[in-house]
């Protein structure tokens, strides 16, 4: 796996989640599974089912974290070049077909969260847009079809 970039405050909050799941986490899922053991034939009880599921989702994400936390690279936030887009940057652009702005964080995969604007830098968008300058057009292809954006603003 590759490195994955944080700053010391998403390392602490990685590592605080991760003891969250390990502990009270894998407690409620087993949990979980006891009380649907306990309603009879595990063959027909749909509720064991999707204890069991949940449990291995659970248990994915605690060894997802893991990997991650032992490839962590912690950087500091004021030693990041502003000057072009890099990871730990906040970009502004410009869909330019759609005419509409956003501002994304640029993070690792493991913090990426689109809905709250943390955007990965290994997807498509965010490799397009990495390297590239401030009033800079970018044409990147999307799953979605070719993409066109201009970079408005680029801060720390």
């Amino acid at each position: 796996m590759a490195s994955v970039f944080l700053t010391k405050e998403s390392y602490d909050k990685l590592k605080a989640d991760l003891h969250q799941l390990k502990t009270a986490g894998r407690a409620e899922a087993g949990a979980a599974l006891a009380e649907a053991r306990e309603k009879g034939d595990l063959s027909e009880n749909a509720e064991y089912d999707a204890a069991k599921e949940e449990q291995a989702k659970l248990e994915k994400r605690i060894a997802q974290l893991e990997m991650a936390m032992t490839n962590v690279r912690i950087l500091d936030e004021k030693e990041i070049d502003d000057s072009k887009v890099s990871i730990l940057t906040t970009i502004k652009v410009k869909n330019i077909k759609a005419n509409k702005e956003f501002t994304y964080k640029m993070v690792s995969e493991i913090e990426a969260d689109f809905k709250t604007g943390k955007l990965s830098v290994i997807s498509p968008i965010g490799k397009g847009l990495l390297g590239h300058k401030k009033g800079e057009k970018v044409a990147i292809q999307t799953p979605a079809g070719l993409m066109e954006y201009q970079i408005l603003d680029i801060t720390k």
